[in-house]
């Protein structure tokens, strides 16, 4: 018995110690998961990404597909595979290199890379599968453009149309056929002003991606990337979102000594979720890691007010968690909102603004929250009464933790710090804000911050 209670009791502290792990960057690390390309299907984010086989690898060994999925980018499960010997290949192989997802019609596409010179589609009637081909032969052939065909990305534009991007250092962009599966052009070269990218001055890198925002269309490659009101460019260059001051020091690993190894293998996409925004990309700054064995890891992503995208923030945290012993957690890293947008804030940064009656902020898995915690505000108010932000656990109905009271401010651009005490016990919680206070703007918001009673 008492050996019994020994091993149970082991195994009780095995599953403690796991459950206190930190969660967050990078993504299942240690696995080989790599290439991360997201895609958002109704509550649930699925990632397609690349497979490194093995620590031990001296070359890329990849020898099928994965796809995870998660409902809140924290927590992920694979939900599915595609193998090889299911596409045009009908063979094994170490070859399979990166894809991306996209949806038209009710059908799933996974469009891949057979290597580094062809692009191939499979569908199915899941995003997780069960995949078939319905080609039997590339999609992108071999030879069809001057440059390595792979590492597609597709970008499905407001009316519908889908365009997909693809090559090595010389992009090739092709309007789809409704169909999702055939050609409904010659395939464009994509006009870029000014290249550069991790292999220095007069050259980009591979795996580029197209995203839209406003407006506006956004090429991108490693993490560089480039900004046109038309989707097939000209391009202007704009620059990287990875800069080396906001990249925690244990992502600044230099392994290789390369020049510019900070910005090597990238990889880097952007997609968006609950009214946020978010970069995905390749890590290899861990111990046991290194080029052809990587993890992948996600950030915010900000804009400013002309567009042009803010440098992330690189860390363990990443994103949809939070931790009360931070100096501040910025307002605008939040995981859902409604009724709240983000702009650039007149202090620095930046803040949510529209915060009304009709506002919700969720900030989900804030961890080491003392017992009966204050809660301060960074907000502005130019209305004579200001308003009211109730902090509620979970939900916009769930129980109610505490009320702050924000007076008028000055102005839109004058900010004060409120605080109040919440009634919650020390643990991690799931906080939803809630405005209150009559018509109109109520507030703007520009960070939050926790403390002990």
């Amino acid at each position: 018995m008492a050996l019994l209670a020994l091993i149970s009791n082991s195994l009780m502290a095995a599953e403690n110690a796991e459950s206190a792990k930190v969660i967050g960057n990078p993504l299942k690390p240690g696995i080989g998961l790599t290439d991360p390309h997201v895609a958002i299907y109704g509550n649930t984010a699925y990632l397609y990404a690349t497979h490194d086989f093995s620590p031990g690898s001296k070359k890329f060994v990849t020898k099928d597909w994965w796809v995870w999925s998660s409902t809140d980018l924290l927590n992920w499960k694979l939900a599915g595979t595609l193998n090889p010997e299911t596409t045009f290949l009908r063979r094994p192989s170490d070859e399979c290199w990166a894809g991306f997802g996209a949806s038209k019609h009710g059908n799933y596409y996974w469009y891949f890379s057979a290597g580094p010179t062809q692009v191939g589609v499979v569908m199915a009637d899941s995003p997780v599968g069960p995949w078939r081909d319905p080609l039997g032969k590339p999609l992108i052939p071999q030879g069809l453009t001057p440059t390595e065909a792979r590492d597609p990305d597709i970008l499905m534009d407001d009316d519908g149309q889908a365009y997909l991007v693809y090559g090595t250092f010389k992009y090739f962009i092709v309007r789809l056929n409704d169909d999702m599966i055939s050609l409904a052009e010659t395939p464009h070269r994509v006009q870029l002003d000014h290249e550069f990218g991790p292999y220095g001055e007069g050259k980009t890198d591979d795996k580029p991606s197209l995203h839209k925002r406003n407006g506006i269309y956004y090429l991108s490659w490693s993490s560089f990337y480039a900004m046109s009101t038309n989707v097939y460019g000209p391009y202007t260059y704009q620059g990287s979102v990875i800069v080396k001051e906001n990249v925690a020091p244990e992502f600044q690993v230099d392994k290789t000594l390369r020049k510019y190894d900070l910005w090597h293998d990238r990889h880097g996409n952007f997609f968006t979720w609950h009214n946020q925004w978010y970069y995905a990309c390749n890590d290899k700054s861990l111990p046991g890691r290194h080029s052809h064995f990587r993890d992948c890891c996600l950030s915010y992503v900000h804009y400013r007010d002309n567009g042009e995208m803010a440098p992330i923030r690189l860390d363990a945290i990443g994103v949809s968690q939070y931790d009360a012993a931070q100096s501040k957690i910025e307002g605008e890293d939040y995981f859902d909102a409604e009724e709240a947008e983000i702009k650039e804030c007149p202090s620095g940064g930046f803040e949510v603004r529209g915060l009304g009656e009709r506002s919700r902020l969720v900030y989900p898995n804030v961890k080491n929250l003392p017992k009966h915690s204050t809660v301060a505000f960074r907000v502005a108010s130019a209305r004579s009464s200001g308003g009211t932000i109730q902090i509620r656990e979970g939900s916009a109905d769930g129980k109610l933790l505490g009320r702050c009271l924000v007076p008028k401010t000055g102005g839109w651009d004058k900010y004060q710090i409120v605080s109040c005490v919440l009634n919650n016990q020390a643990a991690t919680e799931n906080l939803c804000l809630i405005f209150q206070g009559g018509a109109g703007e109520l507030m703007r918001l520009d960070w939050l911050a926790f403390s002990a009673e």
